[in-house]
């Protein structure tokens, strides 16, 4: 059978070999790779297994022993040479990659970051099933895994969300703390001296601005958190009324001297955000009045008892800040915090976007522009941890084994990011999205895109497809191993390959045209 990995092929060698081999597999003998850098050798546990692994990881994502299952029943094992490799063969090819980590990311870095350029950073997690791995610890978790052990990684990208490095860290670190290591490192490692970095308002804080003030060449954009613009609002520097003309203005403000700070408002966030916070509002009342019924009717007493009950409720919708609660041994009121409701409720989708950058180098549009960008890193990490790679939950133990398994999700992202650019067309994506939209109101699809999803078919009149649906047709060519009617088992094989139909042809066609 030849499911969609063999076709996956055509990418890889293009969007890997490239990476994985140059130097350090300069020459080989006899199954022995020469290590020209190191100057040893070492049996080939390398850019074929890794290969083997990312395309697994992007066709078939499971866990190492049973990728080594699966792969039974795929001709990649032909395909690549790989008869007879074990799930060993696996753990000492990542190895093999983990060791080869910053010569591949100072390629990548090279083929996609340029000088002055943007670089975009953000972190997040994968929770473990297990307890021993030392990266392995209580963290912010944003997975919705309570009580998880977990890991933290920050992906690196150029302006357009194509990943150029990934950093684990153990799963209690803060996210600011690693955003001045991945800025020496792009200057240091890959070389980039000038760069605009742009991170989130829980990864640039004052402190990490403070220090990159300090640093030649380097600039960055981010957001300010609630509480600084709520210091904006009662000093009168932010004005709402502004916002009633126009969605976007600069303001200045002492505490942020030599800095822009861009004000937004985006007026269907704040409706959508004042209709979540009313039904979290009346979600709370309900269970309220279910503790109130309790204790009328005898089955709740005790003001402990009655107040552990009440905390569940806040627990689960998150609204303490928006009652007044009242406890007693056998009565409990509530009643809603009305200043509170209305102060939170003027900020409803307002942010401000706060920049080094001069006017000259980045207008108000465009600053708030490249903040968004943060949403192809936002994109990358769903599909990581969810919608294509899942590279969660994390079996491994051993430190390096989960560093490798993150950068072999890297670097699968990396050839699906690839293969989504050249099969645009035949996907559900957007071939051309506006470029000039304003900055600040909700994107639009082009209407192109908009017929796709409408008709659910190209502008070719084919299927339009997923990433995954497509893979799944590519998946239907098999490749059958027949003999000639009547022959023995020693006589000669030969083999037959299903004709691939017009749509094959062209994913095919489309993933030989990938340049990196």
């Amino acid at each position: 059978m030849a499911p969609a990995a063999v076709l996956l092929r055509f990418g890889l060698l293009l969007a890997m070999l490239s990476i994985t081999a140059g130097p350090a597999l300069a020459h080989s003998e006899n199954g022995v790779a020469i290590d020209f850098v190191g100057g040893f050798t070492h049996p080939i546990f390398g850019p074929d297994h890794v290969i083997a692994m990312v395309v697994a990881r992007i066709v078939s994502p499971r866990s190492k022993l049973a990728t080594e299952r699966w792969w039974s029943t795929t001709t990649l094992p032909d395909d690549l040479g790989l008869d007879g490799a074990t799930e060993d063969d696996l753990y000492e090819a990542m190895d093999w990659l983990l060791e080869r980590q910053e010569r591949i990311e100072k390629k990548l870095a090279a083929r996609h970051l340029e000088d002055g350029g943007f670089v975009l950073y953000d972190l997040s997690s994968s929770y473990f099933e297990g307890a021993t791995c030392p990266l392995a610890a209580l963290g912010h978790n944003r997975d919705g895994k309570k009580g998880k052990l977990q890991v933290n990684y920050g992906l690196l990208t150029d302006g357009r969300g194509c990943p150029v490095a990934i950093s684990v860290f153990k799963g209690n670190t803060g996210d600011p703390t690693t955003l001045l290591p991945q800025v020496d490192k792009v200057r240091s490692v890959f070389g980039i001296k000038k760069m605009v970095i742009v991170g989130d308002r829980g990864m640039i804080s004052q402190r990490q601005i403070d220090a990159l003030s300090e640093t030649d060449d380097v600039s960055w954009i981010t957001a300010l958190k609630s509480g600084k613009i709520r210091t904006l609002v009662h000093d009168g520097s932010l004005q709402f009324g502004l916002f009633d003309t126009r969605n976007l203005f600069e303001i200045e403000h002492p505490d942020f001297p030599k800095e822009r700070l861009v004000a937004c408002k985006n007026h269907e966030l704040a409706k959508l955000r004042a209709h979540k916070r009313e039904s979290m509002l009346q979600a709370t009342e309900t269970e309220f009045a279910k503790v109130t019924r309790m204790i009328e009717n005898g089955n709740l007493h005790g003001k402990d008892a009655i107040g552990v009950r009440v905390g569940r409720v806040i627990n689960k919708y998150k609204m303490a800040k928006h009652f007044e609660l009242v406890i007693d041994d056998a009565s409990f009121h509530f009643s809603r915090r009305s200043e509170s409701i209305e102060a939170e409720a003027a900020l409803d989708g307002i942010y401000v976007v706060r920049t080094a950058l001069t006017k000259e180098q980045s207008s108000s549009d465009d600053t708030v522009r490249s903040y968004k960008l943060l949403s192809q890193v936002e994109r990358a990490f769903r599909s990581f941890k969810t919608v294509d790679l899942h590279v969660r939950p994390i079996y491994h133990h051993l430190e390096n084994r989960v560093r490798a398994h993150i950068l072999l999700a890297m670097l699968a992202y990396y050839v699906e990011w690839h293969m989504k650019q050249v099969w645009c067309e035949l996907l559900f994506a957007d071939e051309s999205p506006p470029v000039d939209r304003d900055p600040v109101a909700p994107a639009e699809r082009s209407q192109g895109a908009q017929k796709k999803a409408c008709t659910k078919l190209t502008v070719h009149g084919t299927i339009a497809h997923s990433f995954s649906t497509l893979l799944a047709d590519l998946a239907t060519i098999t490749k059958s191993t027949c003999r000639r009617l009547g022959a023995t088992v020693q006589d000669a094989t030969f083999s037959l390959f299903t004709r691939p139909s017009p749509l094959q042809v062209r994913a095919i066609d489309l993933l030989r045209s990938i340049v990196v």
